[in-house]
């Protein structure tokens, strides 16, 4: 297949204000001058990020979307799901040494999406219910989600964030530094025929989002998962994504793929409350360059026809990879 834009004079998306605002107060970083890309971050750039611990060790990211709810993936949760075996850190910059900005929670409860399939992916969201509520801060803040009537074009400049691996294969302690990179959004339907090539047909569905670039070198990986794809709109980010799977790390011509956040609205609110969580319509101005993507058969097969069809990875960790 030819999954390449065909068209690549449209220029990137801008982001424009939401035309109301949730009273809910949300996506605020105080100490965040983020803008352009980086690596390592540092305390209070990313104030949502929460570190999730199994019997003691890091194993996935999350969100915080409230005083007392976390925002995961479902597959970070082996069955059965034990909530007393997690704990939540919250304000932390580095998994080794001090941190003195952060607070920690056990769980009194987990849920993962009933509609969860292990084996697509799809439907791959979780929320947490901290043991205790946690107050806000400049280093603990809880970030705005992307409502149902969000559009996130092709390009949208976002960030992905979380301690795991920096190179495809690495250790699963990850990096003990919270890392961070930039990454455009890619469209579902070029995302949809790069990935079916390696997970098979109908690999990308309505409930996913996807971003990278297509020459690779950035992307999360193994330990990111849970995390938090964000977008930031005005003055403040937006969750577009929960990092869910891909093929390998930053590898070319193979996104990473995310749970697409505005179309879970309902199910959030419906264990959460209403109210208590603040969404907010992210807008993409000018064409989306994915709605009129096409793609052709390439003769002969493609090269990445010896990549072996998979549904699903049983280590389905990912964290942010840099590639020089």
């Amino acid at each position: 297949y030819n999954c390449s834009l065909f068209s690549t004079t449209t220029p990137p998306p801008t982001n424009t204000l939401p035309t109301t605002l949730t009273p809910f107060v949300c996506g605020q970083a105080p100490l965040s001058p983020r803008i352009v890309g980086g690596e390592s971050a540092q305390a209070g750039y990313w104030p949502w990020q929460a570190s999730l611990h199994w019997n003691g060790t890091h194993t996935c990211g999350g969100t915080l979307i409230n005083i007392e709810w976390v925002l995961s993936a479902a597959h970070c949760f082996g069955s059965p799901v034990v909530a007393s075996q997690w704990k939540v850190y919250l304000g932390r910059l580095t998994q080794t040494g001090p941190n003195i900005h952060e607070v920690s929670r056990g769980l009194q409860q987990i849920i993962v999406h009933p509609d969860y399939d292990s084996s697509t992916n799809n439907n791959d969201i979780a929320l947490l219910r901290l043991s205790s509520s946690v107050s806000f801060n400049n280093y603990i803040q809880p970030i705005c989600l992307a409502d149902r009537s969000s559009s996130f074009f092709t390009g949208t400049s976002c960030w992905v964030t979380g301690w795991g691996d920096t190179a495809e294969g690495g250790s699963l302690l990850g990096n003990q530094t919270l890392q961070e990179v930039q990454l455009p959004i890619m469209g579902n339907r070029q995302c949809g025929c790069l990935n079916d090539m390696a997970f098979g047909s109908g690999s990308i569905t309505a409930n996913m989002i996807c971003a990278g670039e297509l020459h690779g070198g950035k992307d999360s990986c193994q330990g990111d998962s849970g995390g938090p794809l964000v977008c930031k709109q005005g003055s403040a980010w937006v969750q577009a994504g929960v990092v869910s799977f891909g093929r390998g790390c930053a590898r070319p011509s193979l996104p990473g793929v995310y749970t697409r956040v505005s179309q879970y609205k309902d199910w959030i609110n419906g264990q959460v409350g209403s109210g208590v969580t603040g969404f907010v319509t992210f807008t993409s101005s000018g064409t989306d360059a994915d709605s009129s993507f096409t793609y052709t058969t390439r003769t002969p097969h493609s090269p990445y026809s010896f990549f072996p069809l998979i549904h699903h990875i049983p280590t389905n960790f990912f964290t942010l990879y840099f590639q020089s």
